[in-house]
């Protein structure tokens, strides 16, 4: 499993140069459409059209994800099945074509006439928004899906979809076109056993790429799997020929465990509490270990909600006030010293938090962050007394995490003591770094940040710019491995390149971070092609991973593809981004002896030859940087870049076969 396959996709490179001008042009044409605005403008969107029209209302976005999230939407209406009592099987596959199928051994969606509508209710279902068995609460207590939007989404943003229920002995189907029935629903002759089976070809016309991603779509079922006991999730992927199957009896407490692989421990069982009340279920499992980053990841009804919500607000209260009342009780918190800050409770934890509830609410149709108020008070509760309860009974590990906790507090106290102007330049938007070569716009959406290996690159990179848009600040070496156990976060501030790079960012980290600060739309990771540059653009990546995450997932980061050869012939000059390429460019000069350039590094590029290549927002190739699959992604980054050698090493003698472009 490779990072920059779990992390990157490729962004084009239109999308990458959006300018004012071209926004101008649509707010003119706004005004004079305004204008003739009047009853005929009023247009009534009917069916599904206004999924079509705006599918990202729906799922997010088009790209990759969204594309993954129809497979998600489908899947999840399966798992509430199972979570339900109704099957405890799932199988999921991608064909060699592209098509996807899902199936599964509920109950079935009823293909009688709906008594309302006047049509078969499997149509209804299917076809029409807000229309499911997931509003009363009666037959999907604690359901994932979209209340009766999320198939019906997937139906209308599908080229063609089949969908086959079995019930009751007999089974019935239709067929769809962009959410349009191609025939009414009919039987099809007996069925041995119940449940749903459906067929979708995702619509190229609303997708920028039809590609799924295996390792990406397996971990989602893994977390499915995880989070839903006795549930079995086979996964094959016919294109690849490539299978997993997924099934944990242990539930969160397995997640936990899996989550720490490679890190050591402060008390060898995780704590588990669990809780079910009228208003829903809390289920939490927690360990500490000796790391000084902080893993958790919440769920609402099966759902990843990756923004955290009102649960995770509820746990990081009950956390916080629990451990303080604890210390102050053991007296392991001198009277005199403050209590601990959120953040000291959670340095070195790992996390799953989930809950279930009869009717889930979300901040947006994605489902990323849940806003029940109701969750918050409630996870208080749950956790604070089990917590307490843990903490008295185990003393001796209770005293262990705490005194983890308590110098994590002292440590933070000195620190800002000792570095109080450096703090307040890092963290509260103070000076910017002296190397830092700012931009002339201040409209943080027009604006990018790159952060260039080397003083040389730096140096190039300042002269070739746009001065308009383009900001540079130059790195000088390997910056601190902030992965690494014995780099605690003052430490980080403490590393100038770090410091640096916050600063001129402007969000603060931790506690303080705040999005809204982001001085800089697009941070720019760009450095070497060779094995130096590789290890320090993966520094950045942890760093950015683990304490600017949320620039990650809101596609701010992004890394920029230098070439690797320069051919020219006469006046004729290309350039090559791969062996390969350099390859097929030298066909095309078959006969010609052309002169073949290799850049070793940024620093061997002119000012031009950096900006034609790699800067110019018309003709440059980035990467976006995507952390869908966080729990993947936080095991691959423990593994490549924290203490735990053996790990590392079995990972590398694993892989060894598959690399491709070794540098050495």
């Amino acid at each position: 499993m490779e990072l920059e396959h779990l992390c990157y996709t490729f962004v084009d490179s239109r999308m990458a140069s959006l300018g004012a001008e071209g926004e101008s042009v649509a707010i003119s044409d706004q005004v004079e459409q305004a204008a003739g605005y009047g009853a005929e403008s009023i247009q009534v969107l009917k069916g599904l059209e206004a999924v079509r029209i705006r599918p990202g209302m729906y799922i997010g976005n088009t790209d990759i994800r969204g594309l993954h999230h129809l497979v998600d939407e489908v899947v999840v209406n399966s798992v509430d099945e199972a979570r339900m009592g109704r099957g405890n099987r799932i199988e999921v596959a991608i064909r060699a074509d592209g098509t996807v199928y899902v199936r599964d051994y509920g109950g079935g969606i009823p293909p009688e006439l709906h008594p309302q509508e006047g049509r078969s209710t499997l149509e209804v279902v299917m076809t029409q928004l807000h229309a499911g068995g997931k509003f009363g609460g009666d037959v999907y207590k604690f359901s994932g899906g979209l209340h009766g939007v999320g198939v019906s989404v997937v139906n209308a943003l599908s080229s063609w979809m089949r969908v086959e229920t079995r019930r009751n002995g007999r089974a019935w189907e239709q067929e769809y076109s962009r959410g349009v029935p191609l025939y009414p629903v009919r039987e099809i002759g007996p069925a041995e056993d119940s449940g749903v089976l459906t067929t979708f070809i995702a619509d190229a016309e609303i997708f920028n790429t039809l590609d799924y991603d295996f390792d990406t779509l397996a971990e989602r079922f893994r977390e499915m799997a995880y989070l839903t006991r006795g549930l079995w999730i086979a996964f094959r992927d016919e294109r690849s020929d490539r299978e997993v199957n997924f099934y944990f009896e242990g539930g969160v407490v397995t997640f936990v465990r899996q989550l720490n692989r490679g890190r050591t421990m402060l008390h060898s069982q995780p704590v588990v509490i669990h809780k079910a009340t009228e208003q829903g279920v809390v289920d939490v499992a927690l360990q500490y270990n000796d790391s000084f980053t902080e893993t958790i990841f919440s769920f609402a009804n099966g759902i990843n909600t990756r923004h955290g919500g009102t649960h995770l607000t509820g746990f990081r209260s009950a956390l916080t006030r629990s451990l303080n009342s604890f210390a102050r009780k053991a007296n392991l918190l001198k009277e005199q010293e403050p209590n601990l800050s959120g953040e000291d409770a959670r340095e070195g934890l790992t996390t799953i938090i989930s809950v279930q509830l009869a009717s889930p609410q979300f901040t947006s149709q994605d489902k990323l962050e849940l806003a029940n108020a109701e969750m918050g008070p409630l996870v208080q509760s749950v956790i604070g007394e089990g917590l307490t309860e843990w903490l008295e009974e185990n003393p001796s590990e209770a005293k262990r995490v705490l005194d983890k906790v308590v110098l994590a507090s002292r440590a933070r106290e000195a620190a800002q003591k000792a570095r109080a102007a450096i703090r307040k330049s890092a963290l509260d938007g103070g000076s910017l770094p002296g190397k830092l070569a700012d931009c002339s716009d201040r409209n943080p959406d027009h604006c990018e940040l790159y952060l260039v290996e080397g003083d040389s690159a730096g140096g190039s990179a300042k002269q070739g710019r746009d001065r308009r848009f383009q900001a540079i600040l130059p790195l000088r070496g390997k910056i601190l491995n902030v992965e690494k156990a014995q780099s605690r976060p003052e430490k980080l501030l403490a590393n100038d390149q770090i410091r640096y790079i916050i600063t001129a960012l402007g969000t603060g980290i931790g506690d303080r971070f705040d999005p809204k600060k982001l001085r800089y739309n697009r941070a720019v990771i760009m450095t070497d092609a060779d094995v130096d540059g590789a290890h320090i653009r993966t520094l950045l990546l942890t760093v950015f991973f683990r304490y600017l995450s949320q620039l990650i997932e809101e596609g701010h980061l992004f890394i920029a593809q230098p070439p690797l050869f320069r051919i020219e012939h006469g006046k004729a000059v290309r350039y090559a981004y791969s062996d390969a390429e350099r390859d097929t460019i030298l066909k095309e000069f078959e006969g010609k002896n052309p002169r073949v350039s290799r850049y070793k590094g940024l620093g061997e590029m002119s000012a031009g030859q950096l900006w034609e290549t790699t800067m110019d927002p018309a003709r440059r190739t980035m990467l976006k940087v995507s952390s869908e699959d966080g729990v993947t992604a936080d095991h691959v980054f423990t593994m490549l870049m924290g203490d735990d050698v053996a790990l590392r090493k079995r990972f590398i003698e694993t892989h060894a076969k598959s690399v491709r472009d070794l540098d050495v």
